[in-house]
């Protein structure tokens, strides 16, 4: 990792990168492809598309339903998702242990995500971490989003950390086209939910992540806590 001890901060998206929130997710698109009468997909098909949200999702499962439909089927999809929030998402292996180790050193992290406030706080306070997190900058924060660097560039502010000082991590191409954008250094976590369109060599991040244990000595040795 470049500049190896240098970096003070590190920010993470939060689907498909700090949480597994695809058994939710993908839940509650199954159950409304039921109710609308269509075969369920296959849950390893709409789990590597987690990272478009409701709109990819309702566009994945619907492809055949009329764009105009599409919208309706989205609000539906948010409306559900909501009271299921975290029922079985949960941490990626080893990043609890991670958030502990970056805890004891005093080192702030944060949360910057395209979901909307209402779905990311109740996960957070589910998972018990809300309250450990520097900053957590939702969808709806502010009305910019990723890939616009604004909200990474508030969290920055919110950590009192420079942007240059600080590890942007996530698993989606808006994600590394933000923290670049901010002048973060930037980690794609291809465990994440990675279609098989998707290149992340050609998203230019610094660092790739190929899973957990991989990303968390790579950011331990950034923040020189390695030892």
């Amino acid at each position: 990792m470049a500049s190896t001890g240098n970096f003070e901060a590190i920010l993470f998206d939060l689907d498909g990168t700090l949480i597994d929130t695809a058994p939710d997710m993908v839940a509650t698109l199954i159950s409304i492809q039921e109710s609308e009468g269509h075969e369920p997909i296959d849950y390893e098909i709409a789990r590597c598309h987690v990272s478009h949200g409701a709109a990819g999702l309702i566009k994945l499962a619907f492809p055949d339903t009329p764009f105009e439909e599409h919208e309706r089927l989205r609000l539906e999809f948010l409306s559900r998702y909501e009271k299921a929030v975290c029922v079985d998402s949960m941490l990626f292996p080893g990043l609890a242990e991670l958030l502990d180790r970056l805890d004891a050193g005093s080192l702030p992290w944060g949360i910057v995500t395209n979901k909307p406030a209402r779905m990311t706080e109740p996960l957070l306070a589910a998972l018990r971490i809300d309250h450990r997190a520097a900053c957590m900058i939702s969808g709806d924060t502010i009305p910019q989003r990723k890939p616009d660097p604004e909200p990474l560039l508030l969290a920055s502010r919110q950590t009192g950390v420079d942007p240059e000082k600080t590890v942007y991590v996530g698993d989606a191409s808006r994600d590394i086209e933000a923290g670049l954008a901010a002048g973060m250094f930037t980690i794609a976590a291809t465990y994440g939910y990675i279609t098989p369109e998707d290149d992340p060599l050609s998203w230019n991040a610094h660092q790739l992540a190929a899973d957990t244990q991989e990303l968390t000595h790579l950011l331990l040795k950034g923040v020189n806590l390695d030892a």
